[in-house]
């Protein structure tokens, strides 16, 4: 515990008075301080100036990272007959229908991503309250319910992010790993603050975009200068 603590008091040490970077510094810092010994994600928070419980203020989307995630995705699809074997050859983890549900049902949740043609969508709607606190529902506006089942585990396995506002207003992922090279990262940043800002919903009032913040899973965080996470 005291090597642990050292580290940990190191890390803020380099952070101390460091605030509203620009992505590259932020990004150079971060990956100068982390000192885990397993490959540390860099997360993103966005806090935004929206109020979720109210429909025209929730945000959601996905976004496809340039430099993808480095993390290996697993994916689950609810499909039949052709469809299924689609999803089988485009590299979907784990295949099924009523036999899926039920697994689901026990409690074996063993994906990170789930997809699901449009008839199945009665059947998956059954799990509403085990998926749905998880992120894990599928939903054709982040492209998840469709028939184009090859398109969508190749979008899950390919890097791509789905993103949404929680209730503080604050939007939370990982975006990269630490070990991508600098300019990979910023670029990942850029792209994930961009897709963001484009889902600004209607109902937003005032300013959007009131802080975003970079950390490594272990290491404390930095906040960025909004108009460099922009590309402004």
């Amino acid at each position: 515990m005291a090597k642990i603590a050292k580290r940990t008091q190191a890390a803020r040490a380099q952070f101390n008075g460091k605030e509203n970077l620009s992505v590259e510094d932020a990004v150079k810092l971060i990956k100068q301080a982390a000192s885990a010994k397993f490959d540390e994600t860099l997360e993103i928070a966005m806090n935004l100036g929206v109020d979720p419980r109210h429909a025209d203020q929730m945000v959601r989307g996905v976004v496809t990272l340039p430099n993808g995630t480095g993390k290996t995705v697993r994916v689950a699809v609810f499909a039949r007959g052709p469809k299924a074997d689609e999803a089988k050859v485009a590299g979907a983890d784990i295949v099924g229908a009523e036999d899926l549900m039920e697994t689901i049902q026990s409690g074996k949740i063993e994906f990170d991503r789930c997809i699901a043609t449009p008839d199945m969508m009665p059947l998956v709607g059954r799990l509403g309250k085990i998926l749905g606190p998880r992120n894990l529902m599928p939903n054709p506006k982040v492209g998840t319910v469709t028939m184009d089942v090859k398109a969508a585990v190749d979008a899950a396995k390919g890097g791509e992010v789905q993103f949404k506002v929680e209730k503080a207003g604050v939007i939370h992922a990982g975006i990269g790993k630490v070990s991508f090279d600098e300019a990979k990262l910023a670029e990942n940043v850029r792209a994930f603050v961009d897709a963001v800002s484009r889902a600004k919903p209607s109902g937003a009032k005032g300013a959007y975009l009131k802080k975003v913040s970079l950390s490594s899973t272990m290491g404390p965080g930095v906040s960025l200068d909004l108009a460099s996470s922009t590309g402004a």
